[in-house]
């Protein structure tokens, strides 16, 4: 009981001082946050962005890494209320043909309610076809927190986190806790997509879903997942070809039981290449009663085993919401801290694929709110991006920085 009482303290304490929102999903209602953008980088070193202005999502590119950008492009032509906040944002994803897609979450009049959106452009940005929602069940239920990936084969895959099964339980009058994983997969550039799949029940609520892919192509997901005795951890799962069963891998094992949603997702990377690949690189936060704050582990791609979790950053200064890239046998890792409205960006390297790292290091400062950082790779190249409010976005280099 004792232990019990200590970690929903220390849990409330994090809900609060991390403005995290115990009450699910409440503060992914729609705002309008220009900070939560998406960005990244194509083949030719052109850095695309997605933002949100007056119910649009707008695109628009730049060529010198930020310093100035093309006019924004409408994608939606009708404006609606697009989730723009934390870990709900638009995406954006370019291919080597000059394909563009972008996905975002509308936002409905039911508490919570959502479509995820889907456009595509197939003149390297120009205009855009008629966007579309790329579930089939329409019920103005969750839908939300969508996560767009692109495979080498072209294959585009959304998922989100989905409500529909806990309505279904609860009017049978049967439990069930969290919500559902669904994705689906358009195989001719975008142009339709397959009926939406589940992957999992039972997922935390409101945290972002992280995709990578393994050499062959398969997608892969990880999310935060609602264990027995409401622990939250983190699930991986290779999404299957074919509607063949899922197999689900239990991915972290903090074992922090709260009866909430910590809005604190995960980040993933594919480890070692080709023939080399071995398994994937994840980042998370974890707030158990021990030692709460942010981690890394290996999660072995062939016998599902985790390596025991290094533990970085500094969580009395809120440290949270990382991201990850491997390049070869080097890694990094970012993440954001602040305290008394001092914002800062650290990352950490590793150049032994994760099993030793370098001491981490103040990458950018700033005495106004900084967005969550973002890593992006073009050209072998790596690159840490971040919007804020006193430099707007900005992009380091980070493969030549040591």
């Amino acid at each position: 009981m004792k232990k019990q009482l200590i970690t929903r303290m220390f849990a409330m304490f994090l809900l609060i001082s991390s403005q995290f929102v115990h009450t699910h999903e409440a503060h992914t209602q729609y705002q309008a946050n220009h900070l939560a953008i998406s960005v990244t980088i194509d083949e030719q070193g052109q850095l695309w962005r997605a933002s949100v202005k007056h119910g649009h999502v707008l695109v628009d590119k730049s060529a010198d890494l930020g310093k100035t950008f093309s006019k924004p492009v409408q994608v939606n032509p009708v404006a609606m209320k697009v989730s723009a906040d934390g870990e709900a944002r638009p995406k954006i994803a370019v291919t080597n043909d000059g394909m563009v897609y972008v996905t975002w979450t509308e936002s409905l009049k039911t508490a919570y309610a959502g479509y995820i959106w889907f456009a595509r452009s197939s003149d390297q940005g120009k205009h855009f076809d008629k966007p579309m929602i790329v579930h089939q069940d329409r019920a103005e239920i969750t839908h939300r927190f969508d996560a767009l990936h692109v495979a080498p084969n072209g294959n585009i895959t959304v998922t989100w986190v989905d409500k529909r099964d806990l309505l279904a339980a609860r009017a049978a009058g049967k439990p069930y806790d969290g919500a559902a994983i669904y994705y689906a997969v358009s195989t001719d550039k975008g142009a339709s997509f397959q009926t939406e799949q589940k992957l999992a029940d039972n997922s935390c609520e409101c945290c972002r879903i992280a995709t990578t892919h393994k050499p062959d192509g398969t997608v892969v997901a990880m999310w935060r997942h609602v264990f027995e005795g409401s622990e939250r951890d983190h699930m991986l799962a290779e999404i299957p070809a074919n509607k063949q069963d899922v197999k689900l891998h239990r991915a972290t094992f903090g074992r922090w039981q709260i009866d909430g949603c910590p809005h604190h997702g995960a980040a993933l990377a594919s480890g070692g290449e080709g023939a080399d690949w071995w398994g994937y690189h994840m980042a998370y936060f974890d707030g158990n009663d021990k030692k709460p704050g942010l981690y890394y582990s290996r999660m072995d791609g062939e016998a599902w085993v985790s390596s025991p979790p290094k533990k970085f950053g500094d969580n009395a200064k809120q440290a949270g919401h990382p991201a990850i890239a491997a390049v070869g046998k080097q890694v990094w890792v970012v993440w954001r801290e602040m305290k008394d409205n001092q914002y800062a960006i650290w990352g950490m390297q590793s150049d032994d694929e994760g099993k030793n790292w370098q001491p981490a290091k103040q990458l950018l400062t700033s005495a106004q709110k900084l967005d969550y950082p973002t890593l992006l790779m073009s050209k072998n190249q790596l690159y840490l991006a971040c919007n804020g409010q006193q430099f707007g976005l900005t992009l380091l280099s980070l493969l030549t920085s040591y």
